[in-house]
């Protein structure tokens, strides 16, 4: 079989001759007219480190599609950072940026008829916003990972904690250690150096089979990183010719598989968001349920920051998502197809065999370190997954929280609930020294529906950096960063925006946190302790006099996802 009759266009291309001279008007040459032809989709741009270097790898990929007889063609579609949105109304666009971001994947690959699709992206929404555009395509298509940014001094990350955190909020002058963070905590391209989103889907990709063996969060600044994008162009070709899709790899069983890989690296609650939005693209539904009972199931392993000891450079050394994947062996369905066009079974059998876990311990011992102390074995493992889905009263369809970073005194909780109905105005409730210890800060219209569900970093922060509040909880129909440590329930839901219980809960209610219990409920009001089912009633006739605030968010994308988002314990995508 001839390459013009492998190529999907070339109908079309003999039907209106005026895209071949539109090629030709580019850096296509006669000969490439009847090459297979790959649609190489970046999000480059000075958006932040994760995406800077994105062109780089997209060159790489070129190369290794031209090497296997193919076209590519580059096409670029900049991510933002919520770094860059944080207090201020910027953050509202963050997750709605996901679905703007896959709908412009899908026009990218749609208006052509494309023989294959390599995405390539590093961080929070961008990696989800490209795995839901493949699954929506559904052409033979890879994800290529970019990788993370170096660790800082001192083994120091992008977000600022511990005590300069901690004294810069009392207002001390910091000014010396402030400037070497903001000089030193990026040190160069690539991801979040901590088990954040950007990291936590980094894994995703590669758990789900679409990306290629140990390309999750290898550091942006390695050599090998280049060759594997060269490689994953060559790959895309192989795929082309096999005719393999994403909805041959992304199965029920590969996304349970990637389930198991997020509770043992305790991955950021935002995969919650994210899997079941990429998974709604193909007809599969998956639910919070599912999440919490493999959470009770499977061991937890990766001692990685927020909720370990050491960075995500660190974990690809100590072999990153195919170490965890033989740890989990016997969890793990190993038959499940992936972008090799190999079984998983066999992936890991060939990493073993070509030494890549050999050569990554290798750099770990540059820092003194064995395996083990960044991966556990399994047999080591002192506890079970890492995020829990509480229900109760508050959140009858459920609520979030990552309690692999919850202080063990803090699993259980009760305290007096202190209401806002604004981020700002709790973070300053926070500064000015007006929550009480042992309260319980309750932050609602945030959720997809109300503000577009921002993330809560700067409260949390403010929350986790202040020591007289350490027994003090949030929680919140928004979302957290996957920064996020301490007791921080999320996504609550029904959200207050669509009338939810939390909307009712006022000043005072007393509320009952049990992380080992998955409770999360009121349990007295008005200054008395009647139990869940006597304040269930009450927040039920609070529901009746309850009117929705109105809130007019400015004309375009927000406005149209707050009027139409799912909620986001099914993924808070748009609702068509």
């Amino acid at each position: 079989m001839t390459q013009e009759k492998k190529q999907k266009s070339s109908k079309v291309r003999q039907d209106w001759i005026q895209m071949d001279a539109l090629c030709c008007g580019m850096d296509w040459d006669e000969a490439d007219l009847s090459k297979p032809q790959i649609l190489v989709e970046d999000v480059f741009g000075s958006s932040h480190p994760g995406s800077i270097h994105l062109d780089r790898l997209a060159q790489e990929v070129s190369i290794g599609v031209f090497q296997e007889g193919g076209k590519p063609a580059g096409f670029h579609g900049t991510d933002i950072c919520d770094g860059w949105a944080m207090l201020h109304s910027g953050m509202n666009y963050s997750l709605p940026s996901r679905e703007a971001l896959c709908d412009l994947v899908e026009i990218h690959g749609r208006i052509i008829p494309w023989d294959g699709l390599v995405v390539i992206s590093s961080c929070d929404k961008s990696v989800p916003a490209h795995l839901m555009a493949m699954a929506r395509l559904n052409i033979p298509a890879i994800h290529f990972p970019g990788g993370t940014n170096r660790v800082g001094p001192n083994m120091s990350h992008s977000l600022l904690v511990g005590e300069t955190a901690t004294r810069m909020r009392r207002g001390e002058d910091v000014s010396r250690e402030v400037r070497d963070y903001k000089l030193s905590a990026c040190p160069g391209a690539g991801a979040c150096q901590f088990m954040g989103t950007a990291s936590t889907m980094q894994c995703m990709a590669e758990a789900l089979g679409i990306a290629l063996p140990g390309t999750a969060l290898i550091p942006a600044s390695l050599a090998e990183i280049g060759r594997l994008a060269r490689q994953a162009g060559r790959q895309i070709m192989e795929l082309s010719r096999k005719g393999i899709r994403p909805a041959d790899i992304l199965t029920p069983a590969a996304f349970e598989n990637a389930m198991k890989v997020h509770a043992a690296i305790s991955g950021s609650t935002n995969a919650l968001l994210h899997l079941p939005a990429i998974a709604h693209e193909l007809g599969i539904k998956i639910d919070a349920e599912r999440f919490d009972r493999l959470n009770r199931e499977i061991p937890y392993l990766a001692n990685v920051q927020p909720s370990g000891v050491y960075l995500a450079e660190l974990f690809w050394y100590a072999g990153g998502v195919p170490r965890v994947q033989m740890e989990l062996r016997d969890f793990l369905d190993l038959k499940v197809l992936t972008v090799t066009g190999k079984t998983l079974e066999e992936n890991l059998g060939h990493l073993e065999e070509e030494g890549f876990f050999r050569r990554g311990e290798g750099y770990l011992a540059n820092f003194k370190l064995q395996r083990e102390e960044v991966i556990r074995k399994a047999k080591d493992s002192k506890g079970f997954g890492s995020i829990a889905v509480l229900k109760g009263n508050i959140a009858p369809e459920g609520a979030v929280v990552k309690y692999a970073a919850v202080s063990p005194e803090m699993l259980s909780h009760e305290g007096p609930a202190r209401v806002f109905n604004r981020e700002e105005e709790a973070l300053q409730a926070i500064l000015q020294g007006k929550i009480k210890p042992g309260s319980v800060i309750v932050l609602r219209y945030e959720g997809p529906r109300g503000s577009g569900m921002p993330e809560i970093l700067a409260t949390t922060e403010a929350l986790a950096t202040n020591p007289d509040l350490n027994n003090t909880a949030i929680i919140t129909d928004g979302r957290f960063s996957g920064a996020t440590r301490g007791p921080c329930i999320g996504h609550v839901s029904p959200e207050a925006a669509r009338g939810g219980p939390i909307a009712v809960v006022e000043d005072g209610d007393w509320i009952q946190i049990d992380i080992p219990n998955r409770v999360l409920s009121v349990v007295g009001c008005g200054g008395k302790q009647i139990g869940s089912q006597a304040a269930e009633s009450i927040l039920a006739e609070r529901l009746k006099r309850w009117q929705p605030p109105i809130v007019q968010h400015p004309q375009g994308l927000l406005r149209r996802y707050s009027r139409q988002a799912e909620s986001a314990m099914k993924g808070a995508y748009l609702m068509e």
